[in-house]
């Protein structure tokens, strides 16, 4: 499967980017119509459903692999009014903001689910592997910084540092497995070694254990 696949229709065109896939399956299971994995030939049929219902199956998309863009002068898809990152049970960051990502292809998205187990093979990205690694951490973190924010939406940058953590700059709102918000902060370091002792903030053990993202 190529890395980035595009497909449009008269009225929608559709973005699928491999390295961002976490398989939630959210895609199939809702219009396995327009998504059809695993078939010969074209396997993404945008032209199968509406602008609208594409529009819904990409926002329920939480790795943000599928986007879309409308070709019928419908709305496009806007950034929401407060930015979160959701902390997945034994899982990954999920992100929902105006994002920028330093990775070695940036872009823009609303959506990406971002590795904290140490373990994938597509870093910064989640690709799974905390499944077979093992990894345990709580999505249920205990209450923390609760800073006034200026708006709590807006622009969010992450930089994934060398063999660190998450560096995250922007309104940033941190909400546990069960929806609680925990913390409010306008910049945060997250771990994506896996073993801090506070987590999702990073505690440097990453350094102490030799951690490499790459």
């Amino acid at each position: 499967m190529d890395e980035v696949e595009v497909k449009a229709s008269k009225d929608v065109e559709v973005r699928f980017e491999a390295r961002r896939c976490i398989h939630s399956r959210n895609c199939v299971l809702g219009r396995p119509d327009v998504f059809m994995p695993n078939v010969e030939g074209d396997w993404l049929h945008p032209e199968r459903a509406s602008a609208e219902e594409v529009a819904e199956v990409a926002h329920n998309c939480p790795s943000g692999a599928i986007q879309y863009r409308r070709l019928d002068g419908g709305a496009q898809e806007l950034p929401p009014l407060v930015n979160t990152v959701r902390i997945r049970e034994n899982g990954p960051l999920a992100f929902h903001a105006a994002l920028t990502i330093r990775t070695a292809i940036p872009g823009p998205a609303f959506r990406a689910t971002l590795c904290r187990c140490g373990a994938s093979q597509s870093k910064p990205y989640c690709d799974g592997s905390h499944h077979a690694a093992g990894f345990v951490a709580s999505g249920e973190a205990p209450v923390g910084t609760m800073q006034t924010l200026a708006a709590r939406d807006g622009p969010l940058e992450i930089v994934p540092a060398v063999n660190g953590p998450l560096l995250v700059k922007g309104a940033l709102e941190v909400v546990t497995g069960t929806g609680q918000t925990i913390a409010k902060l306008a910049s945060t370091a997250l771990c994506r070694c896996g073993h801090s002792a506070n987590k999702p903030y990073c505690d440097g053990t990453h350094a102490t254990i030799g951690f490499r993202a790459d």
